[in-house]
């Protein structure tokens, strides 16, 4: 069962007698893996990092208790009616953690460093919707002609859009729209997000960091809602093993164990039901395939053939206690204004699907006279493992040899995106609810790991982002999907569910599609 740890307890362990000892509430959260960096602009996207960067910085919307956008360090904005133009206005008691005032001037440099060549950021492409945002990224323009600007004296910034994006306001909401200390990059360069530098403007501020072991934070008293905050900080512990992190939530030394195995979700469910947290969110678990030259995926039957041999039923069912849904479309059921669109022949009975496969690997070439060998690569985790290991033998049906590789989450992630492997586990949560941040996984350079090239999938998406009218819009993307699943770039394998462990101790946690928890909003006594 939870152990829960008493300050009482602490007292009489150290000899101290019962009298009640003052000390300060810090949320202890395991975590997937190392962030790769406190800089917005240079992290790998994963989950495990937006969860720290949303807790240590601010952008101009944060997000609420249950996932909802609110104001953040703009108390207010407007949008033109051409959808170009956003003006935000920020309130005035904005700061980062060394008192210093956030301005406008912050965001614009914030904007400029993830959009400068020199620092190569994973997710620059999110920011091309700005005027001349693409052409700086690309080195043909200068950083002073990006459509951002600081006026009324660093009160007032405005944002100016090449041309009407829907959702660009849904994505400042993500790392790529949060501000940097501008007098500290100047005073440091690139190494501004060092430990022994880095000023946040969030609730919390980095104190201490021991790779692969933990990030200790500490709270922001100069964060403009620091009375409401509870907390006097947050640690982050990476628990790549997650069956260890069950160990020590259990012993009462984490709080929260972010995305538990659901393998275990049963036995959870039973042990732990009051802690146990699970539920629907806006996530799918694929394997992307590299299209490149010299790929063995590079033959489209090929990739349908494995494809239609994975059984999703079994890895949702049995492999994963049925606490996932099986996946055949990229953007998940239940996503707003949309009618997720499924991958050709996934709709068909099992044995169906395999007689197909079969066939496809024998006109392509291959079978159990001539295997098709393949790497089959995924970070660090029993779950991936077990998943990569039916999967291995679901394609050996197939005459398939795939050989499994595995390395810790940062390295698996950087590789994906460098173009260093066969065929990879990935996976997409969402932070906003749309469509388009998961059909984008087939457009922007850093996501696009498989490297899936389409020109009448890119006019869709272009076309979608320009429209204003809804419907038109879900059209759009709709058979921007279809097409594109339809080549086989990728496969779904199952739509998240959020899976967590809570102290039942702790206040200020809603389970929201979007899994997305501020510790802001938390509080627990100790």
């Amino acid at each position: 069962m939870y152990k829960k740890k008493t300050h009482q307890a602490l007292a009489l362990a150290l000899g101290l007698g019962a009298a009640p000892l003052t000390m300060a509430a810090t949320l202890n959260v395991g975590i997937s893996g190392d962030p790769s960096s406190l800089d917005p602009a240079k992290i790998t996207g994963g989950v495990w990092e937006e969860d720290i960067l949303r807790d240590i910085y601010e952008g101009l919307v944060s997000i609420s208790a249950d996932g909802e956008v609110i104001p953040g360090v703009a108390n207010s904005w407007e949008i033109s009616e051409d959808g170009t133009t956003y003006t935000f206005h920020l309130r005035d008691d904005a700061k980062w953690s060394d008192g210093t005032a956030v301005t406008a001037d912050d965001f614009v440099a914030g904007l400029r460093h993830q959009l400068d060549p020199e620092t190569a950021a994973n997710y620059a492409q999110r920011l091309y919707p700005l005027k001349n945002a693409q052409a700086i990224n690309a080195g043909d323009k200068p950083l002073d002609s990006l459509g951002a600007e600081s006026k009324d004296d660093g009160k007032t910034l405005v944002l100016t859009l090449s041309e009407p994006t829907a959702y660009f306001f849904k994505s400042l909401v993500l790392p790529i729209g949060y501000p940097i200390p501008a007098h500290l990059k100047k005073e440091y360069g690139a190494k501004w997000s060092d430990i022994g530098h880095i000023e946040t403007n969030g609730a919390f501020k980095p104190a201490k960091w021991v790779s692969h072991s933990e990030l200790t934070t500490v709270k922001n008293p100069h964060f403009h809602d620091a009375d409401a905050v509870s907390l006097e900080g947050v640690d982050y512990f990476p628990m790549e093993d997650k069956n260890a992190g069950i160990q020590r939530f259990r012993a009462g030394e984490l709080d929260i164990l972010r995305d538990f195995p659901a393998s275990r979700y049963q036995w959870l469910k039973k042990n732990l039901a009051e802690a146990t947290q699970l539920y629907p969110s806006l996530g799918t678990y694929y394997y992307v395939y590299n299209l490149k030259d010299g790929s063995p995926v590079t033959d489209v039957r090929v990739r349908k053939a494995l494809s239609l041999a994975i059984n999703r039923e079994v890895i949702a069912e049995k492999l994963l206690d049925g606490a996932v849904t099986p996946a055949t479309t990229l953007v998940p059921p239940g996503t707003s204004h949309y009618d997720a669109q499924p991958q050709p022949g996934l709709d068909a009975p099992y044995a169906a699907r395999l007689k197909t496969a079969k066939a496809l690997m024998e006109e392509a070439g291959h079978g159990p006279d001539k295997p098709l060998e393949l790497t089959l690569r995924y970070n660090s985790s029993d779950e991936h493992k077990r998943i990569a290991v039916a999967v291995a033998a679901m394609w050996k049906q197939l005459g398939v040899k795939a050989q499994l590789q595995n390395t810790e989450a940062n390295v698996h992630y950087a590789d994906l995106m460098a173009g260093k492997f066969e065929v990879g586990r990935a996976a997409w949560i969402s932070s906003i609810d749309d469509a388009q941040n998961f059909l984008q996984l087939l457009l922007q350079k850093s996501n696009n790991y498989g490297d899936y090239q389409n020109t009448e999938y890119q006019s869709l998406m272009a076309r979608s982002d320009t429209e204003q009218d809804a419907d038109a819009r879900e059209s759009l993307m709709e058979r921007a999907e279809t097409l594109a699943l339809s080549e086989y770039p990728l496969t779904p394998i199952y739509t998240y569910s959020s899976r967590n462990l809570v102290n039942p101790d702790l206040e200020g946690w809603a389970n929201n599609a979007l899994d997305m928890h501020p510790a802001r909003w938390m509080s627990i006594e100790k």
